[in-house]
C-alpha cells in the first residue's frame, strides 16, 4: 500500500523556519518525482516545489523561490521542505504527492498534510 506521511509542521512567527518531512512507504521513492502541494483556508491547491528523482533538479513557485528549499535521502524514502523567512501568506495545509508525469493528472498519491501557521 503506498503511504505518504508528513510531519514537522507547527506555528512559527514569522522570520521563523520550518522543516518538513515526508516518509514515502509501499513503493521506491527514488524512482519517482516528489512534489509539496500547499492550500491554504478558503483557496484551492498551489503547487510549491518538485524535486527529481535523483534531487539534481529542483523547482520552486514563484512565491517561494529563495525562501524555500527541497530535498530527498533516496536511502530513506524521505522528501523534505526547509522552510526560511516565513511569511503569513505561508499559512495552510502542506502535503507531499507523487508526481505522475500527466498534466493531465500531475500527482497519484498525497499524504494526509501538516498544518503550517505563521502568525506573530
Amino acid at each position: 500500500e503506498v503511504q505518504l506521511v508528513e510531519s514537522g509542521g507547527g506555528m512559527v512567527q514569522p522570520g521563523g523556519s520550518l522543516r518538513l518531512s515526508c516518509v514515502a512507504s509501499g513503493f521506491t521513492a527514488s524512482i519517482w518525482d516528489m512534489s509539496w502541494v500547499r492550500q491554504a483556508p478558503g483557496k484551492g491547491p498551489e503547487w510549491v516545489s518538485t524535486i527529481n528523482t535523483g534531487g539534481g533538479s529542483t523547482y520552486y513557485a514563484n512565491s517561494v523561490k529563495g525562501r524555500f528549499t527541497i530535498s530527498r535521502d533516496n536511502a530513506k524514502n524521505t522528501v523534505y521542505l526547509q522552510m526560511d523567512s516565513l511569511k503569513p501568506e505561508d499559512t495552510a495545509l502542506y502535503y507531499c504527492a507523487r508526481n505522475t508525469g500527466d498534466p493531465n493528472r500531475p500527482y497519484d498519491y498525497w499524504g494526509q498534510g501538516t498544518q503550517v501557521t505563521v502568525s506573530s
